[in-house]
C-alpha cells in the first residue's frame, strides 16, 4: 500500500528505486589491556592507521574537487590534530589497544565539541567518520560506507559523511534520504553540486526495509513507499517536464516581462569554475576563499599563493561580475593562527570579520592579492566582508579594502539579524549587500544549521527570514545599491521568484540550480513574483508561505 513521507527536499529532480542502506558504523573495540612491552608497536599502528585514513580523505577530496576537497581536506586534518593523536599515545601508554586508543581519545573530543555549542556540535558527524574508518582500518573490516550493488538504488542513511557524499556515484545511487542533516548540511551542499536528488531529516527513514521501493521528490521533500504505477507516471512526467522547461531556457536570467536578475555562481575554488560556466552563470556571486586557507592551519597562504588561485576564478569571467568573501574563519572552520581556541561558544564568538579585524596583516595580504589579481583583467570585482554587524564593522571593512589599494566595490554580507535591521546605516559604508540565508536563518532562530531536529527552523520559507530579506533589499533600494542573495535560498526556484519578489537584484547558487532556477523565473511576471512574495510574508509558518506563493504562481 503507498504511503507518504515528508521531509526536506534539497536537491532537485526524482529518483525511483530500491531502498539500499548505508553500511553500519564500527563496532566499538573491546577495552582490553595490552602488555607495558607491546605500546611502542600499537602506538605505531594507530598513527599507521590515522595517516593512511587521512591520505584517503585527501585522494578522495582531490578526485572530487570543488567544495568537497575543502570539506575534505578538514576531515583529513581532524585525523591528524596533534593534540588528538598525543591522547591517543597517552591512552595505549597505560594499557589501551591502538583501536580502543584512538575509539577512546576520539569520544573525549566528540563530547568536547558536542558542549562547545551547536554549530561546533555540528561537526560531530564529521569526527564520528573520522574515527570508524581509523577503527575499521585498525581491525581489519570493510569501512563504513556506501553498499556494493550492481543494480541502481536509492540509498538511506542516518547521515552522509562528506567523505562518502563527495564520491556517490550518480549511474548507481539514483538518490539518497537521511534521517538527520537540514538543507545548509554538508550533504545537502554537495548533492546539490552532484545533481543527485536528495531528501533529508526523514525521521524513521532507516526503518524502511532493504529492497522496498520509494520514490523520491528532492524538490518537495516526499518520499512515497510502495508507489503505485500511477504515482511513478506522474512524477516521471514531471520530472521530464522540467527537464524540457531547462533544455528550452537559455541566456540571461529575467522574469517573463523582462526584468533582468542575474544568476551568479557559488564557488569554492578554481575547480568549480568549469560546471558554472558551463550551467550559464552570469558571474560569481560568492567565492569563497577558505579552500586555500584550509591547507595548513598553522599559517596563511602567501600572498604569490592566494594570486595565482583568485585569478584563475577571475579570468574565467571577463567582462562578468566576480563577488570574493574575504577569509571567513571560525565557528565551524577554525585556523590555529587566527582563531581563538578556547571559546565557549565558537559561533557567536570572534569569527568572521571579527577574526580579520583582530588580525590585519591577514586582511591586508588578502585584499593585497585580490587587487594584484584582478590587475589588468575585464572583470568586475566585488569583494565583501562576513558576519558585519553594523556600520562600524563595515567601516572598518571599506577602510582596510581602501589601504590596500584594491579597485573594486565593496559590500557587506548580511548575516546577523542587526545587520538587516540596520542595513541603511551599513549601506552609508559600503556599495552592496549580500544576504547569507544560511547564518542568517541560524542566528535569527537560534537553530544549528548542523542539527536535523531544528531543520524546520533552518527552513528559508520561514517568515520571519524573509522580513529581513524585505528590509535588506528595500534599504539598498532607498540608498540606489544592490542586494543579492548567495546563501542555499536562491538555488530554490520557486523561493528565487520570491526572493525576486522581495527586491533581491540578484541570486547566486550552485552551478546545478541555475538552470532550474533560470526557467522558473522566465515563467512570471516581476508582478506575480511580488504577489507571491507578500502572500509568503502574511503567512505563519515556512510550509503555509510556500503553499502560498504556489497558490498565487499557480493561479489558483
Amino acid at each position: 500500500m503507498e504511503t507518504t513521507l515528508r521531509g526536506v527536499g534539497v536537491s532537485h529532480g526524482v529518483a525511483i528505486g530500491q531502498v539500499r542502506h548505508m553500511g553500519t558504523a564500527v563496532l566499538e573495540p573491546p577495552a582490553k589491556q595490552i602488555p607495558a612491552e607491546d605500546a611502542e608497536r600499537e602506538q605505531g599502528r594507530a598513527r599507521q592507521a590515522v595517516e593512511a585514513v587521512a591520505a584517503d580523505l585527501i585522494a578522495r577530496g582531490n578526485l572530487a574537487g570543488g567544495e568537497a576537497q575543502a570539506v575534505l581536506e578538514a576531515q583529513a586534518m581532524i585525523a591528524q590534530d596533534p593534540e588528538l593523536i598525543a591522547d591517543v599515545d597517552r591512552r595505549i601508554a597505560v594499557g589501551s589497544s591502538a583501536e580502543r586508543g584512538i575509539y577512546d581519545a576520539f569520544s573525549h573530543y566528540r563530547e568536547l565539541l558536542a558542549g562547545a555549542g551547536e554549530y561546533m556540535a555540528g561537526r560531530v558527524a564529521d569526527l564520528d567518520d573520522v574515527r570508524n574508518r581509523i577503527v575499521a582500518r585498525l581491525l581489519g573490516v570493510p569501512m563504513p560506507g556506501v553498499p556494493d550493488s550492481d543494480e541502481p538504488y536509492v540509498l538511506i542513511a542516518r547521515d552522509l559523511a562528506p567523505a562518502d557524499t563527495a564520491l556517490l556515484d550518480p549511474g548507481l545511487v539514483l538518490g539518497f534520504v537521511t534521517e538527520e542533516g537540514g538543507p545548509t548540511s554538508h550533504s545537502a551542499i554537495l548533492a546539490r553540486a552532484l545533481g543527485v536528488p536528495a531528501v533529508v531529516a526523514l525521521p524513521g527513514a532507516g526503518e524502511l526495509a532493504e529492497g522496498t521501493e520509494i520514490a523520491v521528490d528532492g524538490s518537495t521533500g516526499e518520499i512515497f513507499v510502495n508507489p503505485s504505477e500511477e504515482k511513478k507516471a506522474a512524477l516521471t512526467r514531471a520530472a521530464e517536464e522540467r527537464k524540457a522547461a531547462l533544455s528550452a531556457s537559455s541566456g540571461p536570467g529575467a522574469t517573463s516581462d523582462g526584468h533582468k536578475v542575474p544568476l551568479l555562481a557559488n564557488v569554492g575554488g578554481p575547480a568549480d569554475v568549469p560546471a558554472a560556466v558551463e550551467a550559464g552563470a552570469e558571474g560569481v556571486g560568492l567565492f569563497r576563499t577558505e579552500f586555500l586557507f584550509l591547507d595548513d592551519s598553522k599559517k596563511a597562504p602567501s600572498e604569490e599563493k592566494q594570486i595565482e588561485a583568485y585569478r584563475q576564478v577571475l579570468e574565467a569571467f571577463p567582462e562578468g561580475r566576480v563577488v570574493v568573501r574575504v577569509l571567513d574563519a571560525g565557528a565551524d572552520k577554525p585556523l590555529d593562527f587566527l582563531t581563538p581556541a578556547d571559546e565557549p561558544n565558537p559561533a557567536l564568538g570572534v569569527r568572521g570579520l571579527r577574526s580579520l579585524l583582530d588580525h590585519p596583516e591577514v586582511l591586508r595580504t588578502q585584499l593585497t592579492a585580490l587587487a594584484k589579481a584582478a590587475a589588468g583583467l575585464p572583470v568586475y570585482l566585488e569583494v565583501m566582508a562576513p558576519m558585519v554587524a553594523d556600520r562600524t564593522d563595515a567601516k572598518a571593512f571599506a577602510d582596510a579594502c581602501r589601504e590596500a589599494g584594491l579597485q573594486a566595490k565593496f559590500g557587506a554580507m548580511v548575516e546577523i539579524p542587526s545587520a538587516a535591521l540596520r542595513a541603511r546605516s551599513i549601506l552609508q559604508e559600503v556599495e552592496f549587500l549580500s544576504l547569507g540565508t544560511n547564518d542568517l536563518a541560524q542566528y535569527t532562530f537560534a537553530a544549528d544549521r548542523q542539527v536535523g531536529a531544528v531543520s524546520r527552523l533552518q527552513d528559508p520559507w520561514q517568515p520571519a527570514l524573509l522580513d529581513l530579506v524585505a528590509l535588506s533589499a528595500e534599504a539598498a533600494k532607498a540608498e540606489g545599491k544592490s542586494c543579492g542573495v548567495c546563501g542555499e535560498a536562491a538555488s530554490d526556484p520557486l523561493l528565487a521568484c520570491v526572493l525576486t519578489g522581495l527586491g533581491v537584484t540578484s541570486l547566486s547558487m550552485g552551478a546545478a540550480s541555475i538552470p532550474y532556477v533560470r526557467a522558473t523565473l522566465a515563467k512570471y511576471t516581476l508582478a506575480q513574483c511580488e504577489r507571491a512574495a507578500a502572500a509568503a510574508r502574511a503567512a505563519d509558518t515556512a510550509h503555509e508561505a510556500r503553499l502560498a506563493a504556489q497558490a498565487v504562481l499557480s493561479g489558483e
